[in-house]
């Protein structure tokens, strides 16, 4: 034990911090493709449940081992280069979408001990990241040369860009009501109770991030940009093999992020009512996953104009109202703003 330590102090701070950003990455690769392969069988038994069919049942026992085999044989396909995309851009694409969603796990909280990196700018950090993703879809929409492409990629900025607003104007509220950008500080001002939870204090917010969580994974009532009955696939219509599994996991990748921001934000992280953990963090931001598969196969797709007019009508206008009544309570009811338990409010 004390050779390994004795190793361990012979090592540069800065081959340290390398070593475990690699190990805290090959962690997180790890969980991705974990959550990945769950969430599809989930996904297909929710749909079964919801649709009152069995669903997958017939590989391994309830048919568990499905989504392997389809990893498997995503893995092993061939991956077909139409001749008339731009091939540059069009690996690139995939690429792109899915290696910087690594990053968006970094800052956030599984429990104290359990945080990849604990930055004062997290928040920042996870909003900045996150919009390469709207590259990639226009990347991917440009370089495959197809008008079912082009359309998806259209579909897929326009989305992107429209619900990054209402969702960094919820953000906004609770940094500004706790005081800081750092996913931990924020779990730490709240409770283990759901009465202590930011939701209490910002139901406005919440709900304004449920919906642009929607918007942003593409996630149905908002798959405009991947919508199979009129664009059969959209902006990755092209990609086959891997190159379509990257946009895979990534989608998967990115529902896993926003309901991990979305337990940080507003329902107590890794807090619960008894023994704080990493637990609570998961099932708390299962649940959400749960409920984004429940919508999923609940309620129809709406039309693009429909979707549009929510954000600019609806959700934007409330984000702003929110925001300044947060900071009206802060300016002007401090000491309101202190009982309840607003962080920045000294």
């Amino acid at each position: 034990m004390q050779e390994i330590c004795t190793f361990f102090e012979n090592i540069p701070p800065l081959a340290l911090d390398v070593l475990w950003l690699v190990a805290v990455l090959i962690l997180v690769i790890a969980y991705i493709t974990v959550c990945a392969l769950l969430l599809v069988y989930l996904e297909r038994k929710v749909a079964g449940f919801v649709q009152r069919r069995p669903g997958p049942y017939e590989v391994g026992p309830y048919g568990i081992l499905q989504s392997a085999c389809d990893a498997v044989k995503l893995v092993v396909k061939q991956i077909i280069k139409p001749a008339h995309v731009d091939p540059g851009l069009y690996f690139l694409a995939p690429i792109l979408s899915f290696f910087p969603v690594l990053l968006l796990f970094l800052p956030l909280p599984f429990s104290r001990l359990l945080t990849g990196m604990n930055v004062n700018l997290g928040i920042l950090l996870v909003l900045a990241f996150s919009g390469i993703n709207v590259i990639a879809v226009l990347l991917a929409g440009v370089s495959s040369n197809n008008k079912f492409g082009l359309l998806g990629a259209a579909r897929g900025v326009s989305q992107s860009v429209a619900y990054e607003i209402p969702l960094l104007l919820s953000t906004l509220a609770i940094a500004m009501m706790t005081g800081s950008l750092s996913f931990t500080e924020i779990v730490e001002g709240q409770g283990g109770w759901p009465w202590q939870w930011n939701i209490i204090l910002q139901p406005v917010a919440f709900v304004i991030f449920i919906f642009s969580m929607f918007g942003e994974t593409n996630r149905l009532p908002f798959d405009l940009p991947e919508g199979e009955s009129e664009l059969t696939g959209g902006f990755h219509t092209e990609y086959s093999g891997m190159g379509f599994g990257l946009f895979f996991l990534a989608e998967y990748a990115n529902m896993v992020v926003v309901c991990s921001i979305a337990t940080a934000l507003f329902l107590g992280g890794y807090k619960g009512p008894f023994l704080d953990g990493p637990w609570w963090f998961l099932a708390k931001s299962w649940t959400l996953l749960f409920f984004m598969l429940w919508v999923r196969f609940t309620y129809p797709r709406i039309r693009f104009d429909q979707m549009l007019n929510l954000n600019w009508k609806w959700l934007l206008p409330l984000g702003v109202l929110n925001l300044l009544a947060t900071a009206f309570a802060m300016k002007f009811f401090p000491v309101v703003a202190n009982f309840f338990g607003f962080g920045g409010a000294a």
